[in-house]
């Protein structure tokens, strides 16, 4: 079923291709394989494996168990023009089948990067990088006590353990089923805020460069950027339990944002004394902070509607309306509970005998100790990045109110929703026809929840939760609604965003960062960066095409269409 452009000339990874017993065996993630090798978390959070090994970790198999990509390729079918089935065998001790969602322009990058994997292997240079994204679905699909199908969305790349773009939800009654960190990511809640405004793009124009420049001077940006708004370790801690309250009780938030925001703001199993030392040290002079990598902040014009209905409910009324889309996340405190939750979790992997294909799966029951300690930290690191998103929303607010010269309740700054993109959360979904409670992993996906869903506000109950779908630099974002269709495939998640096509580190060698920044120029888009040099990882050129990414979930019928917006400024680190 494989595109014949994608021809299939190599062998791929090395114990993946053995019997299960065998597999096991050999298998360094095994208990005997992991003997004095704790987990090491990569240190960039959501960075991509250059060119990806086939392999998470050295191999011990005999030669004769390499499988050439034709082989490989014969577990992969083309269900339909926007879905891929994974099927048993592709990797040892697959529970359910993977299922991931490309239409026929994206799925030359899906196929390539295993077919690239497949010849570093066969050339003996399968070692470093992370394992192709189909691989990453297929051994998620290996987990104990995981339900449905390992899902892929159309970002998918290779990340951590899982896939990014990658979706897995674990039957919480089962007590073999775990939670693992990789299948959240390092940026625990990293999310998108959207919030409206009653301008015009004719009333930005003329101020436009005033208006980057007044953001840019208002959020505190980039790498160890250190925020504004006054914080001590009593108000971290308040923080941590409190989210979205937090900001609301000290008027850095208006109530009403709670209501548009995914959670309302708050896990309410956050327990701050989960959370490290270190990563309170971390997280205290971060708050208010857009931090650097692929966060932004944008002044944005509605481009395009195609949902009115849905639209007229957000309060978007017309193209050329003016919008700002935030996207940041949980900043070093969110990557230090991921970090310190990975040793603590190799150790229960031993005691409890649970094997995984991939090391970097590492994982504990989840209702071990283990297990539960990171889902309390989590659900603080996810609280800390509401309020970091609030606390860059007052600041939005303020600087647009000196630019316009009116109070940010004048300019209708309103949030229309807050959606997470890493995170995992409990939830009752129907499988196989009964309704189960499941732990449902999102990892660079986005949660996106029907209409008449009790969980969504009340405002949107007639069209379903809006989706944010962040581009990338310079390109194009949307907002989507769920759908039922999405709540019966893929536990209500769709993609996130563009999802990157080649890595950093390519995108730094193979792009002039002058080049990128003149391009954006043409445009008409004002920017501000605080590390010009890094622009270059985020040029759209080294993602995906968001404009595919979305129409393959529309398509597919996971999430609708309902808005496009496109840049006129960008504020990044």
């Amino acid at each position: 079923h494989a595109s014949r452009s994608l021809r299939a000339t190599c062998a791929c990874a090395a114990h993946l291709g053995a019997p299960a017993a065998a597999g096991r065996a050999a298998c360094p993630s095994s208990r005997a394989g992991r003997v004095g090798g704790l987990v090491r978390a990569r240190h960039a959070a959501g960075a991509m494996g250059d060119g990806g090994g086939c392999d998470g970790a050295p191999s011990t198999a005999e030669p004769g168990t390499v499988r050439s990509y034709d082989e490989e390729i014969a577990y992969l079918e083309r269900v339909d023009d926007q879905r891929w089935r994974i099927k048993a065998g592709f990797v040892p001790n697959m529970n359910v089948d993977g299922m991931f969602y490309v239409n026929e322009k994206l799925q030359g990058l899906a196929l390539g990067e295993l077919e690239v994997a497949c010849e570093r292997a066969k050339g003996g240079g399968g070692g470093g990088g992370f394992l192709p994204a189909v691989k990453q679905i297929a051994n998620v699909a290996a987990l104990p006590g995981v339900v449905g199908h390992s899902v892929g969305l159309p970002d998918v790349h290779s990340g951590y353990g899982f896939a990014i773009g990658n979706v897995a939800a674990f039957d919480m009654d089962d007590p073999e089923a775990i939670v693992s960190p990789g299948g959240v990511g390092f940026d625990i809640n990293c999310g998108v805020r959207l919030i409206r405004t009653n301008l015009t793009e004719a009333d930005v124009l003329p101020i436009k460069e005033e208006l980057a420049q007044s953001l840019f001077d208002h959020i505190p940006v980039g790498v160890g950027s250190q925020g504004i708004i006054p914080t001590t370790a009593g108000d971290l801690n308040e923080v941590l339990e409190m989210g979205m309250d937090w900001s609301v009780r000290e008027g850095f938030a208006w109530v009403e944002d709670k209501e548009h925001c995914e959670e309302y703001g708050r896990m309410l199993t956050a327990d701050p004394n989960k959370v490290s030392t270190r990563a309170k040290k971390r997280g205290l002079p971060q708050m208010g902070t857009l931090g650097a990598g692929n966060h932004y902040a944008e002044v944005q014009v509605v481009d395009e509607i195609f949902d009115e209905r849905a639209a007229s409910k957000m309060g978007i009324n017309s193209v050329g309306q003016v919008v700002v889309m935030i996207h940041s996340g949980s900043r070093g405190l969110g990557h230090q509970v991921a970090t310190d939750s990975l040793t603590a979790m190799e150790r229960a992997m031993a005691r409890d005998g649970i094997e995984v294909n991939d090391r970097q799966l590492a994982c504990a029951r989840i209702g071990s100790k283990e297990g539960q300690d990171y889902l309390q930290a989590m659900a603080a690191a996810a609280n800390y990045a509401w309020v970091n998103r609030s606390s860059m929303t007052f600041l939005v607010r303020q600087a647009f109110a000196k630019a316009f010269k009116k109070t940010p309740d004048e300019l209708d700054m309103h949030v229309i929703y807050d959606v997470s993109h890493n995170i995992a959360k409990m939830e009752e979904h129907v499988v196989n026809g009964e309704l189960k409670r499941l732990l449902v992993h999102r990892k660079g996906s986005t949660r996106a929840f029907p209409p008449h869903h009790p969980l969504i506000p009340v405002d949107y109950q007639l069209t379903g939760q809006p989706v944010l779908i962040g581009g990338t630099m310079g390109t194009c974002s949307y907002v989507l609604t769920g759908t039922e269709q999405g709540m019966r495939e893929t536990f209500g998640s769709t993609c996130h965003g563009a999802g990157r096509a080649q890595s950093r580190n390519k995108s730094r060698h193979n792009l002039d960062y002058q080049q990128v920044l003149d391009a954006l120029k043409a445009k008409g888009i004002s920017i501000r960066v605080a590390s010009p040099k890094l622009v270059m990882e985020e040029a759209p050129e080294s993602y995906k095409d968001v404009c595919q990414v979305v129409e393959t979930c529309h398509m597919a019928g996971i999430s609708k269409k309902a808005v496009k917006l496109r840049p006129i400024a960008v504020v990044k680190g």
